[in-house]
């Protein structure tokens, strides 16, 4: 088990770098710089490759370097931070496909021989999403019950063994003020110097 939260990942899942959850990206990377921590900072829309696992788990796809760089980071680290949209319910199609590409059965998790429970591979790490949506976070939590945070939380990160996994909503966002902007990236920094 690791001891401290010093090497922390963190991963623009947004395409454009541009975004407000970009932005976030950015400032809890200084901030967490400032404070001392160890840093490495992925911008997916950056990479090139495949998000398709064309093959299923039936045939090993090499992965581009780009991916490769992206798991080596993650059995790096001691915290994953994700920024993200939430679109259609859900993370982006581009930060689906990396997951899907670099969580692999024998790397991520290991199923058990005549069982259908798993080994947890990641265990010891962290996380937390900060996610930007257009819907109120509350409806998003009463309405919809939150299926991209569950998706990404339970069935993805605590599959593989990452948790806590803590989530900060930001919205809605499409006609938030600069006074609002301005709290959310404060909130962010902050996160970024105690993690």
């Amino acid at each position: 088990m690791r001891k401290t939260n010093k090497k922390i990942l963190v991963v623009l899942g947004h395409p454009d770098t541009n975004s407000l959850s970009g932005l976030f990206a950015e400032e809890y990377v200084s901030s967490a710089r400032s404070a001392g921590k160890e840093v490495r900072y992925i911008k997916l829309g950056e990479i090139e490759f495949n998000p398709v696992l064309k093959h299923g788990y039936k045939q090993r796809q090499e992965h581009e370097p780009g991916l490769a760089h992206f798991w080596e980071s993650i059995v790096w680290a001691d915290h994953i931070a994700f920024f993200y949209p939430i679109w259609w319910g859900a993370m982006p199609a581009l930060l689906k496909g990396a997951l899907d590409r670099v969580l692999l059965p024998g790397k991520a998790f290991k199923y058990r021989e005549s069982s259908q429970f798993w080994d947890r591979l990641l265990e010891g790490r962290s996380a937390h999403l900060f996610t930007t949506m257009d819907t109120p976070p509350w409806y998003y939590r009463m309405a919809y019950r939150m299926p991209g945070h569950n998706q990404m939380k339970r069935t993805i990160l605590e599959f593989c063994g990452i948790k806590p996994v803590k989530i900060h909503s930001f919205g809605p966002v499409r006609y938030a003020k600069l006074d609002k902007i301005e709290k959310w990236v404060s909130t962010v920094r902050r996160y970024g110097s105690v993690t």
